[in-house]
């Protein structure tokens, strides 16, 4: 006989936790974790850009971060 105080896991099978406590669970595939979705969004975008679906080259992202900087540094010396 099973102690009533033991942690007893049921599977649910391909059910995800309701939105709120106390809502009725909702069918259909568990939702994704904001980190993993993050995580998968990143992957995805480094792979994109790896076979060139980059919509602005690395290098002028380059040029004209140190052309914003550079005017803001002039700026401020000759203010």
């Amino acid at each position: 006989m099973t102690d009533p105080d033991d942690d007893v896991r049921v599977d649910l099978g391909r059910v995800s936790p309701p939105l709120f406590p106390g809502a009725p669970w909702r069918g259909g595939p568990p939702r994704e974790r904001w980190l993993d979705r993050r995580r998968r969004r990143i992957r995805e975008e480094i792979a994109r850009n790896r076979r060139g679906e980059a919509a602005v080259p690395t290098w002028l992202l380059a040029v004209l971060l140190v052309v914003v900087l550079g005017g803001w540094i002039l700026f401020a010396l000759l203010v």
